[in-house]
């Protein structure tokens, strides 16, 4: 019999295995629905505002309220909250009384702090931005005022992106995956008929940020904010669904919450060290607004690209399986929670050592798509290709954190992420120093390498908390990821230089034949990599095939 669990059965039998796939399969269409009308919304809002300028203001004025989320209540939701509803769910009443406190209390203190973030804008912008003074590099007054009139209208989003993952959190725990992920569909719609309304009202010059006009700013301020309710407030009519009826309750003694707020400290002290280097990633970033480099927005769309794949793949596997590695915990099943992890770890990385490799040789089309200026178009493309270097440990990471959390450890990951924040600032301070045009590169470079640095901490403590995690059939099969991805990568490298992606070619000349050459390149690198993997004889490719292909025979 063969030793390797990814050739093996599931540990509790095919059944289990494929209700993981089920739920990651239904995690990932919704996922794959909303990043691609998440890229025409990006695509739209870098055609309409530019991608520096305003565009640097309004991706200010978004980025505080996802900040302000995050120090407030972001991880703090997943680490805590799913493990906490997992063990509530054995209570008499199946953790409905636990989960209607928890909402109630949880909408009055994200309305509080929705309130004073917004009455704060000025305060948040300034301290996230760099103002441009006596010849200095930053935001000018122009940009400064502009970005401080968005942040008026985006900074409510805290109270809906609060919501959006509390209510989230409880359908995921009590395994109604769906409209979690479905939900954003609604926000980026809104977003769009936003943006195009905007587009059809104020065809104009926008790019001077002094010319604009305040229904300009609360329509595209309005428009996001729209957004994001509508997509926390869509998970209210799929409550039923989960075996739940919603109704405030305000007593919230003798549910565990004081547990729940003990190990919520540790985890709201990792997210405020991300956020503070966070602060520095965009006052260095703003260094290069006034100079017409790539910053702020080129940093953010870079980003979104960066996700594309990490969303779609790890974070709908990693979901699944989160809530069944919390049970494994909370039953002292060790070794199950050990197969758990090795087993999503493998599955996530064969897809993202493909994805690493084809979004780097195609990020001169994908950075066209967003923008005709050749220099703003070649500093995006620098960019991509220094966050895709850190694709793989970035996933790798998304999993060893839930394993933390799924063993109610909050304390250990503060101290990691401690680590992460110090090499990332230190490197920072040394990015500033460079000229405009390698700012956003620089940044992303040392987002990479902090990055990676941080989940290779996170492995070898990991190795000590739970036995082992298999890390030599992991690095096997890295290697052979790897090495299947040499002929993909000469396949695309072929390609591109044919397409002219490197050197200003037909991959450039416009936004559908970016698009077209990267549809190209992907697909033949995609089918390269396959076969390779086939002939590698990989079982996490062969578990993925061969049931297809047993379907297909049997029609």
């Amino acid at each position: 019999m063969s030793s390797d669990p990814a050739a093996a059965p599931a540990p509790d039998g095919d059944g289990r295995r494929d209700s993981i796939g089920r739920a990651s399969l239904l995690l990932a269409s919704g996922t794959i629905v909303s990043r691609i009308l998440g890229f025409v919304s990006a695509i739209i809002l870098a055609r309409t505002i530019g991608v520096v300028g305003p565009g640097d203001a309004f991706a200010l004025a978004t980025t505080l309220p996802n900040n302000i989320y995050a120090i407030i209540a972001g991880g703090v939701l997943t680490a805590v909250l799913v493990p906490q509803i997992v063990k509530a769910s054995l209570d008499p009443d199946g953790g409905s009384r636990y989960v209607n406190k928890i909402i109630t209390l949880g909408f009055i203190v994200f309305l509080g702090v929705a309130a004073l973030a917004t009455l704060a804008a000025p305060l948040l912008v300034a301290l996230y931005a760099e103002q441009a003074t006596d010849g200095s590099r930053g935001f000018s007054p122009e940009i400064l005022a502009l970005a401080t009139a968005l942040a008026y209208w985006c900074l409510p989003q805290v109270l809906f992106f609060a919501l959006y993952s509390l209510l989230g959190e409880v359908l995921n725990a009590r395994k109604v995956f769906g409209p979690y992920t479905w939900a954003p569909v609604a926000n980026n719609v809104v977003m769009i008929a936003g943006l195009l309304l905007f587009a059809w009202l104020f065809s104009g010059n926008v790019s001077d940020a002094a010319l604009w006009t305040p229904g300009m700013i609360a329509l595209l301020g309005g428009s996001a904010t729209l957004g994001i309710a509508a997509q926390a407030l869509l998970l209210f009519f799929f409550w039923r669904r989960a075996g739940l009826s919603f109704r405030p309750d305000f007593r919230w003694r003798g549910v565990g919450l004081a547990q729940t707020g003990k190990a919520a400290g540790w985890v709201f002290g990792m997210i405020l060290m991300t956020q503070l280097s966070g602060i520095v990633h965009n006052r260095v970033a703003s260094l290069a607004v006034d100079d017409g480099e790539p910053s702020l927005a080129v940093l953010r769309f870079s980003w979104l690209i960066f996700m594309l794949p990490h969303s779609v793949v790890a974070v709908s596997l990693g979901t699944a399986y989160y809530t069944r590695m919390s049970a494994h915990a909370r039953d002292g099943r060790r070794d199950l929670l050990r197969d758990d992890m090795g087993t999503s770890i493998r599955q996530i990385s064969m897809v993202m050592v493909l994805a690493s490799v084809g979004l780097a040789i195609v990020a001169g089309p994908f950075a066209r798509v967003f923008d005709d200026d050749p220099a703003i178009v070649e500093g995006m493309a620098r960019v991509l290709v220094a966050f895709m270097i850190g694709l793989v440990p970035f996933s790798m990471l998304f999993i060893t954190q839930r394993v933390f959390y799924a063993l109610d450890d909050t304390r250990t990951p503060f101290f990691i992420q401690a680590a992460q924040a110090g090499i990332f600032v230190a490197l920072a301070v040394v990015v500033a120093t460079l000229p405009s045009a390698w700012i956003a590169p620089g940044i992303a470079l040392i987002t990479t390498i902090a990055g990676t640095a941080q989940t290779l901490i996170s492995l070898i403590i990991l190795r000590g908390r739970i036995g082992g995690i298999g890390m030599r059939l992991t690095l096997r099969r890295l290697a052979a990821f790897w090495l299947a991805a040499i002929p993909a990568s000469g396949v695309g490298l072929a390609l591109g230089f044919g397409l002219g992606v490197f050197e200003g070619g037909a991959a450039r000349d416009n936004v559908a034949t970016a698009i077209i050459s990267m549809v190209l390149i992907g697909g033949a690198m995609t089918a390269t990599y396959a076969g390779a993997l086939a002939v590698l004889r990989v079982p996490e490719f062969s578990a993925i095939v061969d049931p297809l292909a047993r379907r297909l025979r049997r029609r």
